[in-house]
């Protein structure tokens, strides 16, 4: 592994001399001008923007990092643009490919970026194969240019505060509702009313504990992210190179014992280089290596601060409350290891003998490593000589990423003191140890895996103009990529034949047909090479005579359709590569015969074998328009798609006799995995931009958007009840019971049918009788909504006047639903207890409660999905503001610099929402937070 490490740096390092020695040289060959402004990237090609057809968006990610700095490199496209909302056109999985090879999307930086184009229709992706079938986000990073060396440095640090916390009730308020609960049980009380004013007195915290993990005691309120970006280009017509390095820090808003060391770093060096070897031959060779580290002290605060309650330990007990006399107790006590700043000894009882505050001192850390060492190599072989406008392409990619964690886990004592009371005053009179101190000082290594990725495409592409009117494209590719994981037999493999035909007519009609054969090792043999055509049809209206003088500056129309074969969904929950499903299986065991056939295990069915297994399919249609009126004063592209998964596998029971299966123990089937689910998808995207200047000021106001639903075409359904039925409903719908409010009396609940959920008593929900059957159970669920957001809109919003430029990012989201069954809204046995169950049923509430009584039971009556819980996620988030201000060029006459800025941003602002406690509240994980930054840009 070392060596590894070295040879990809020395890579590198080798790049970056190599490019800067080759400038020297005179201009030896004429340089193409493959500049690519007002050009694009898609599929194995570039095109001018103007021949786009549908399906096809695209982010100048320079132009935005000018005046918007993010982290995130993909955190323009969801805003920018139309059709992605977490996924492309309502679907997920969508792939992400960088300079031509299947890479993660995080380790590329925002500034690294020339150009995001999202691949939305079936035309636009079909090139990549089965694994690009529901969407591709391709990135194109920056490459050099041909001039004298330009160094731009960016440096930013930023201060992240917490949004919200959960809010738990104090030990004193807990103490007197689990009282309650145990009450509305039929238990007696567990604390007694002295006990209970002790923790609310506060006057001894430690004895009569009172434990708030989200107090300034323990954490800070704001943590800090700092980085510094170098980026170094230039070149000749022979040679042009792009490289940048940089580093960030972020450290933890955690400042407890060892978790206040708590940091994320990322160290990283790229290196893009573009050499013109002769008239005939262009090489590209990139290289990227990233470092990344994240260390945490022991313990998980977060999980803990949601789940352990107030009143069950003193985590830090002062060594001033030990009686002088008890000698025995304060050897035991100073033997440890860990006496907290010369002042405290770690707290513990029986029932909590460790806790997350002794974690961070005592227990060890753990530090996450993660390397990444990635290189592609590009050869562009101009076949003029044979024809010309012929080309030869080929492409290669190799990366490696490999992860661990390294630390120290260590075990530690706590102890539980026994109070008591000498004239008023708290003393300690004894501890009780629990646990040893021990400490090895060895280094564990642990979660080692590993990753590898190849890529490999070639190609011939050719491309011919007859009379400045005949535009003619053609290419066939062949592509392939493949990743092994450690702990897996079989690699990920994407293989297929690609091939592309392109027409147009004064850029005016456009005809193009984009086709694969994509071959996958998850279906039988005879059935593993697939077919996917596409067909896509444009049309320029505005140059034809008969449009005459319009408000039209340019107006193309596309309609486009295909079937595009895929092998992403063909996987189960416990078999999630989908490798074998169209094979049978038969295992020994499970059952085992009587003594007088020697006790030997039975032979069982899992599944048949179904060797008619194919492919899904994606079948869609989509029509876009695209243009812009009145001198670039308003442009727009909009997108209306159309179309079915179809095929998704399934074990169909109602097509077997019912003897296919046994049920009980053991279970066995010889019902095969087939092709017969199907989903139906439509919707549309727009994208809005309107241009204007008033007097010195330069506005932009975009608005993007979509609107998806994919609903269940055809399911094998055995439900009694049509209400039931999941066709023609959204795939991501909602199910659960219609509340019909609180029980307020036994009689109530003797009068109502039959709740199957477990005791139920006056303060538990009540629920409807869907089918009248007099008894309430899993039969009584009906659609109550989708959990996600249908609708997603974008604003943006930029004004430049002279020097100075303000840009702002808000996002939308409607029409989506959710249920609030967290532990947090979820209160029941030991949980810990929110402030929501404040407003909980009780005899002198029962008119205004809107909380279930309170039980120390798992309450599985009212705490179970139904419209009680329902919440709508409409919501609109104010997501970044900046304020730039570019120092004027006349200002920096006679230095060095040729470029300085300075900017202000914020991030993640404000939440508008009937919901925004809950938007922005994690339970069990740490808090969202909003960010400030400031930043410095420049050129040298």
């Amino acid at each position: 592994m070392k060596h590894i490490y070295i040879g990809l740096i020395f890579c590198i390092c080798f790049l970056l001399n190599f490019s800067k020695a080759t400038a020297q040289y005179g201009e030896i060959l004429s340089w193409e001008n493959d500049t690519i402004d007002n050009k694009v990237e898609v599929a194995f090609r570039t095109m001018n923007e103007r021949d786009l057809l549908g399906g096809v968006s695209v982010i100048d990610m320079e132009e935005m990092t000018e005046k918007a700095y993010t982290t995130n490199s993909l955190g323009f496209v969801e805003n920018l643009i139309g059709g992605v909302n977490g996924n492309i056109w309502g679907m997920d999985e969508y792939l992400v490919v960088i300079d031509g090879m299947v890479r993660d999307a995080n380790n590329v930086l925002p500034t690294e970026i020339k150009q995001i184009t999202v691949l939305k229709g079936p035309a636009a992706v079909v090139l990549y194969g089965s694994r690009a079938a529901k969407g591709v986000v391709q990135i194109t990073t920056k490459r050099g240019t041909v001039g004298k060396s330009t160094i731009s440095i960016r440096a930013n640090t930023a201060m992240l505060t917490p949004k919200a916390f959960p809010e738990y009730l104090g030990s004193a308020e807990y103490m007197t509702l689990y009282n309650e609960a145990r009450m509305n049980d039929g238990s007696d009380i567990l604390h007694s009313p002295e006990k209970i004013y002790n923790h609310a007195s506060g006057e001894n915290p430690y004895r009569y504990p009172n434990l708030n993990m989200y107090s300034s005691e323990y954490i800070r309120k704001a943590s800090n992210r700092s980085e510094a970006i170098a980026e170094i280009t230039g070149g000749n017509n022979r040679v042009k190179y792009y490289t940048s390095t940089g580093y960030y820090r972020e450290n933890s808003l955690l400042k407890v014992g060892n978790s206040k060391d708590n940091y994320t770093s990322r160290l990283f060096v790229r290196g893009n280089i573009d050499m013109n070897l002769r008239d005939f031959l262009k090489v590209q060779a990139d290289a990227n290596v990233t470092f990344y580290d994240a260390f945490t002290a022991a313990g998980d605060w977060w999980t803990n601060a949601a789940s352990l309650r107030p009143d069950r330990v003193s985590p830090l007990i002062p060594l001033s409350y030990l009686e002088e006399n008890d000698l025995l107790s304060g050897a035991t006590i100073n033997a440890s290891n860990y006496i907290i700043g010369g002042k405290y000894f770690l707290g513990g009882t029986q029932l909590n003998p460790t806790n997350p505050i002794a974690d961070s001192y005592a227990a060890g850390n753990s530090k996450f490593v993660s390397r990444q060492f990635q290189f592609n190599t590009v050869f562009d072989f101009n076949l003029k000589s044979v024809l010309q406008g012929l080309h030869f392409r080929a492409k290669y990619g190799i990366d490696y990423a490999l992860t661990y964690n390294q630390g120290y886990t260590n075990e530690y004592a706590t102890f539980a003191p026994t109070w008591t009371n000498y004239a008023g005053v708290d003393m300690i009179g004894s501890v009780q140890q629990f646990g040893n101190d021990n400490k090895t000082g060895d280094e564990n290594i642990s979660n080692s895996a590993y990753r590898y990725t190849y890529n490999f495409s070639g190609q011939f592409d050719y491309t011919k103009t007859v009379n400045d009117d005949h535009n003619f494209f053609g290419m066939i590719v062949a592509n392939a990529w493949q990743r092994q994981l450690s702990g897996q037999y079989h690699r990920i493999s994407n293989v297929n034949l690609g091939l592309q035909a392109s027409y147009n007519f004064q850029h005016k009609y456009y005809v193009d047909f984009s086709s694969a054969l994509p071959y996958s090792v998850k279906l039988p043999e005879g059935n593993r090479l697939g077919f996917s055509p596409t067909l896509t049809f444009g049309w320029r209206p505005v140059k034809e005579d008969f449009f005459g003088d319009t408000a039209f500056d340019d107006l193309m129309l596309t309609v486009s359709g295909g079937i595009i074969s895929q092998d992403l969904d063909i996987a189960t929950d416990d078999n999630e590569m989908g490798y074998y499903l169209y094979k049978s299986i038969l295992q020994r065991g499970g059952w085992y015969s009587w003594a007088d056939l020697g006790g030997e295990a039975a032979t069982d069915f899992q599944r048949g074998n179904n060797p008619d297994m194919t492919f899904v399919k994606r079948k869609e249609i989509n029509v876009g328009v695209r243009g812009s009126v009145w001198d670039q004063l308003l442009s727009f592209d909009l997108n209306f798609f159309a179309g079915k998964m179809d095929g998704d596998i399934a074990r169909v029971n109602s097509l077997y006799p019912i003897y296919f299966t046994q049920v009980g123990y053991p279970t066995s089937s010889i019902i095969p995995y087939m092709n017969y689910n199907m989903d139906n998808r439509k919707g549309f995207d727009f994208s809005l931009y309107l241009n204007k200047k008033v007097n010195e000021v330069d506005l932009t106001l975009g608005m993007t958007g979509m609107y998806s639903k994919t609903e269940a075409g055809k399911r094998d359904e055995s439900f009694e009840y049509d209400y039931q039925s999941r066709i023609n409903l959204p795939v991501n719908g909602l199910w659960g019971l219609e509340s019909l409010g609180f029980f307020n009396d036994q009689e109530e609940i003797n009068n109502s049918p039959k709740q199957q959920f477990g005791d139920v008593s006056p303060g538990d929900l009540k629920y409807k009788d869907q089918n009248g059957d007099g008894i309430i159970d899993n039969n009584d669920e009906i659609y109550l909504g989708r959990w996600d957001t249908p609708l997603r809109l974008g604003l943006n919003f930029t004004a430049k006047w002279r020097n100075f430029t303000f840009f702002a990012l808000a996002d939308g989201f409607f029409g989506g639903q959710g249920f609030k069954n967290s532990s947090y809204y979820w209160v029941r046995g030991e949980n810990k207890y929110s402030d929501i169950v404040r407003n909980r049923w009780t005899e002198e509430t029962k008119d205004t409660a809107t909380y279930p009584r309170l039980t120390t039971s798992n309450g599985a009556n009212s705490f179970r999905n139904s419209d009680f819980w329902l919440y709508k996620a409409d919501r609109l988030n104010l997501s970044q503001v900046q304020f730039t201000y570019d120092i004027p060029e006349a200002s920096l006459q006679g230095t060095f610099v040729n470029g300085l800025s300075v900017y202000v941003s914020g991030y993640n602002l404000l939440t508008i929402s009937n919901e925004r406690k809950h938007f922005e509240m994690n339970v069990g994980g740490a808090p969202q937070t909003r960010m400030y930054n400031i930043g410095l840009r420049g050129t040298f």
